[in-house]
């Protein structure tokens, strides 16, 4: 199935709900395309790419940890639709829109109980997914 290619300054957008059930004041991400082709004057973002998006300074909270406490927005994995089988740039498969990736939040400070308690949270890091905006209207790859 064919999708758009990313190219370099798309958008990476996470959803607020992490999991186990938490909350996420979520901003967005750029990819930075290193492929040797070039889709509207940019480079193709290539497998590997995504590793290199990095959101920090992000707030989160849970149910039981209602001050807020930071950490860091990443992404996990990539959705099966979200790398070309065939489409590549210079051997390495190209980037595609697809539907949803895998991510993660790794805390970076705590989100505490309220007082007398401010006990801090002690899980490292919550699961999530999020998505691909991309400028690119005209090149699809499969």
């Amino acid at each position: 199935m064919s999708d758009f290619i990313l190219i370099d300054g798309d958008t990476v957008k996470f959803d607020p709900i992490l999991r186990p059930i938490g909350f996420v004041t979520t901003k967005s991400g750029t990819l930075r395309g290193s492929g040797k082709s070039t889709l509207q004057r940019k480079k193709v973002c290539i497998d590997g790419d995504e590793k290199d998006v990095s959101v920090e300074g992000c707030q989160y909270t849970t149910p039981v940890y209602s001050i807020p406490g930071t950490g860091t927005l990443e992404i996990a994995a990539l959705g099966d639709d979200q790398k070309a089988k065939k489409t590549n740039s210079a051997g390495k498969p190209v980037l595609l829109k697809g539907s949803t990736f895998t991510a993660k939040f790794k805390v970076q400070n705590p989100a505490k109980q309220p007082p007398p308690a401010s006990t801090p949270d002690a899980t490292p890091q919550y699961s999530g997914t999020g998505t691909f905006m991309t400028t690119n209207t005209k090149w699809q790859g499969t």
